[in-house]
């Protein structure tokens, strides 16, 4: 029987192994679909960690793509959306939006209070909006 597709990473290179003739398009849903998985098993850690500092709950997260956002969320049902793409970011990059989601639950807009919250939980916060906002959202050249 054939084996079911697989990524590993080795040093700074990721191997795809797909069954002979797997297209372009089933490769880049195997990716896709990974990176996925990587944020579903980050984002709980990080998201009860910071439950218990900034004293605010997250009912649910959702990962998808997103074109033009890191990040999302809603304050009224208490859950926040993250974009694949943190997946192929530093982890303190995803650590980041996901304190910025959650500090939105608290304060809505990007006014003196959230920039405060912000200030106080994570110090280095700009930095790291600066780093992700300069580097690409995506991957949409890359060959697979």
């Amino acid at each position: 029987s054939e084996t079911p597709p697989t990524i590993e990473l080795k040093g700074n290179r990721m191997l795809l192994q797909v069954r002979p003739g797997a297209d372009k398009q089933k490769r880049h849903n195997l990716l896709e679909e990974w990176y996925r998985a990587q944020l579903r098993e980050l984002v709980p850690g990080l998201i009860a960690k910071w439950e218990r500092r900034m004293g605010v709950k997250v009912a649910r997260f959702f990962v998808q793509r997103m074109k033009t956002k890191w990040g999302s969320c809603n304050p009224d049902r208490q859950s926040i959306r993250l974009n694949t793409d943190l997946a192929k970011k530093p982890r303190e990059c995803l650590e980041y939006i996901i304190v910025h989601e959650m500090a939105h639950l608290l304060v809505r807009r990007h006014d003196e209070k959230f920039r405060g919250l912000m200030d106080r939980h994570l110090p280095n916060w700009e930095h790291l909006r600066e780093a992700l906002n300069n580097s690409p959202l995506a991957h949409s050249d890359w060959e697979y």
